[in-house]
């Protein structure tokens, strides 16, 4: 499957947000991660509609909004029409969560899953195939920086194992603490997709981008 780097711009530098974000997609990435926060699922508070808006005219990379929200299906339409192309909500969340996949994908946006890290794979039991994408959280949610759990690993692995034996191709998705150290490890677990947040935007946005290119090349 085509490994896809999914720079998190929750990490970048807000001031100069239109200008990084297009930094990185001139190296080659292949989609813009925005993290909507909304205090209640995770304690921080990130951003919404109108900065995911003002960003559309910035790039035209698939913009992968991560909603981190309670009750997610009050607001899939409004994200579709701010742009998004890939709307991707939290199991946790979603006590329907076979209604909210179908609501995503009747907008005409792809549709994910995502996994807190304790959260077993044994949720997508059901739903596995009317997916577009899972996440593997390997952070607790809610804010960057923090360090990879080591576990998640297996989880990829045993997912990816799931997705095979049921003839899907499903994207599997990493997010938290993912660096040009561990990517190899994760790409080699199955994952396919990986959101980099400080990985990228502390220091330079451009060879930062290039450097987890240049090791997807080794699996070409």
């Amino acid at each position: 499957m085509m490994l896809k780097l999914a720079p998190s711009i929750l990490a970048a530098d807000f001031k100069n947000l239109g200008k990084q974000v297009m930094e990185t997609a001139e190296a080659g990435a292949h989609y813009v991660h925005l993290d909507v926060m909304d205090g209640m699922f995770v304690p921080s508070i990130s951003f919404g509609m109108p900065v995911i808006s003002s960003l559309r005219s910035c790039t035209d990379l698939v913009f992968d909004v991560h909603m981190m929200v309670e009750k997610p299906e009050r607001y899939i339409g409004d994200f579709r029409k701010a742009g998004a192309d890939l709307i991707c909500v939290h199991a946790e969340a979603c006590p329907h969560l076979d209604r909210t996949i179908n609501q995503i994908k009747e907008t005409g946006a792809k549709a994910g899953v995502a996994l807190n890290p304790a959260t077993p794979i044994s949720v997508l039991e059901h739903i596995l195939s009317e997916v577009d994408m899972v996440l593997i959280m390997s952070v607790n949610p809610g804010f960057g920086g923090q360090k990879y759990i080591p576990y998640a690993t297996e989880k990829v692995r045993a997912l990816r194992k799931m997705c095979t034996e049921r003839g899907l191709e499903t994207d599997i998705q990493m997010d938290g603490g993912v660096t040009c150290n561990n990517v190899r490890e994760l790409i080699e677990a199955g994952a396919n997709i990986f959101v980099a947040g400080s990985a990228i935007f502390n220091g330079d946005v451009t060879a930062n981008t290039k450097a987890f290119l240049e090791i997807f090349k080794e699996y070409e």
